[in-house]
C-alpha cells in the first residue's frame, strides 16, 4: 500500500522510534482497511467514525494513540486538515507498584541466572523494556558501576547506574557464557519484548504475586522506591529519561511510604 509506505518512510526519517513506526503504521492500516477509500477521498469524518467505533471496545489510551497516528497521517502524509478531531483525554491512572519484598521474590523466584538477571537489571536501572533488549555489553562501564541508553526514547542517549551487587553477577554471567556477544542477553540479535514479558508474567504466577506485573511496572518500582529513599526528584526525571517534570511527578502520589509518614494533624490538636 503506497500510502503505508510513505508514512513508513517518513516517520523513519524523522528520526522516529521502530515501536513508533510499527504502531502508527498498524493503526493507519487498519483505518485505511476500514473506510475502503482512496487516500485523496478520506475526510475527517472519516477519522471521527471510526474512532467513534473504537470507544466501545478499546481503551481511551489506545484511542489516543490511533488518534495521533492519523493526525501525522492527515497532516504529513496527505496534507489535509485534522482541526476538528478532538483528541481524546488520556487516563489518568496510577501506576502499579511492587514493594521491596515483592521485587526481591520475583528475582528470587527466577528459575535460571538469565531471567534473574533480566528481572534485577531492569529494577536496577529503570530501563524500559526496549532499552534492555537492545543494551550491549559495549554500553555497560562494569568498573565505574554504570551503562548507557543509546538512541532511546525520543532518540536521546542517557547514563544509568547499577548496583555493585549486580555488577558481580553479571560479571560471572559473562565469563559463563564465554562467547564474543554483541548483546547483555542475546548474542547476535536482540530478544524481543515479548519474550521478557512472557518471563516475568510466569515468574509472577510462580511466586504468587497478585497485582499485574510487566517490565515497566519495574521501571515504576524503580522510581518509586529511589524517592522514597530521598532521591531529589529532578535527579529521577533523568535517570528516568523523562523530558518533563511533570511526567516523573506522578510518583510522588503513587509513593506509600511518603503518605504513611505524613504527621496527621489531629494529633498536633490541644487537649483539655
Amino acid at each position: 500500500m503506497e500510502a503505508i509506505d510513505k508514512l513508513r518512510s517518513e516517520l523513519k526519517v524523522r528520526g522516529f522510534s521502530q515501536l513508533t513506526v510499527r504502531n502508527y503504521s498498524f493503526f493507519v492500516e487498519k483505518f485505511l482497511n476500514k473506510s475502503n477509500k482512496q487516500a485523496e477521498e478520506l475526510t475527517e469524518d472519516d477519522v471521527k467514525l471510526y474512532l467513534g467505533e473504537m470507544f466501545d471496545t478499546k481503551s481511551k489510551n489506545t484511542i489516543m494513540l490511533a488518534a495521533a497516528s492519523l493526525k501525522f497521517f492527515f497532516t504529513e502524509i496527505l496534507g489535509k486538515s485534522f482541526e476538528k478531531i478532538k483528541m481524546p483525554k488520556k487516563d489518568k491512572k496510577l501506576p502499579e507498584v511492587l514493594s521491596k519484598e515483592e521485587v526481591r521474590n520475583l528475582i528470587d523466584g527466577a528459575d535460571n541466572i538469565k531471567s534473574r538477571l533480566i528481572i534485577s537489571l531492569l529494577y536496577s536501572s529503570g530501563l524500559r523494556v526496549s532499552e534492555l533488549v537492545n543494551l550491549k555489553i559495549d554500553d555497560l562501564n562494569l568498573n565505574e558501576n554504570t551503562g548507557w541508553v543509546r538512541k532511546g526514547k525520543g532518540s536521546k542517549d542517557r547514563l544509568f547506574t547499577l548496583s555493585p551487587n549486580l555488577i558481580s553477577e553479571l560479571k560471572e554471567y559473562f565469563e559463563m557464557k564465554n562467547d564474543e556477544r554483541k548483546f547483555v542477553f542475546s548474542k547476535d540479535k536482540p530478544l524481543t519484548t515479548r519474550n521478557i514479558q512472557k518471563i516475568i508474567k510466569g515468574i509472577r504466577q510462580r511466586v504468587g504475586i497478585n497485582k499485574k506485573v510487566t517490565p515497566h511496572t519495574l521501571r515504576h518500582s524503580y522510581a518509586t522506591h529511589l524517592l522514597e529513599n530521598g532521591t531529589d526528584i529532578r535527579v529521577i526525571q533523568v535517570l528516568l529519561g523523562h523530558s518533563s517534570l511533570n511526567t516523573t511527578s506522578l510518583y510522588a502520589h503513587v509513593s506509600s511510604d511518603h503518605i504513611k509518614k505524613v504527621k496527621n494533624p489531629f494529633d498536633n490538636l490541644e487537649r483539655n
